[in-house]
């Protein structure tokens, strides 16, 4: 049985405090253990390139990563619940960078 997407959210962040928005999607196996996720902050004021995503992470292309201003790093996957806590702090560290 194929993967199911169990998110697929857009959070608008109100333009008065930075613009932007935030971006999950995640995707579950029959047992519902995550399988494929994106997560990302995407501000076209603070990055123009990679469509606007500031800092981001996920595993498409086979690998766990994160995108931060256009860069691509690999990261050591714990867990989801992990990588979520590490996006969480990466976008709310950039909330106020003008």
């Amino acid at each position: 049985m194929p993967a199911s997407k169990l998110y697929d959210d857009t959070h608008k962040i109100s333009d008065k405090r930075e613009n932007g928005s935030l971006r999950r999607e995640v995707w579950v196996d029959e047992k519902g253990k995550v399988t494929r996720y994106n997560l990302a902050y995407i501000n076209h004021r603070l990055h123009s390139g990679d469509n606007g995503r500031v800092v981001g992470y996920d595993n498409a292309h086979g690998y766990h990563h994160r995108h931060y201003f256009g860069a691509e790093e690999p990261i050591d996957f714990v867990s989801f619940e992990d990588v979520e806590k590490r996006f969480e702090q990466d976008w709310i560290a950039l909330k106020g960078r003008p």
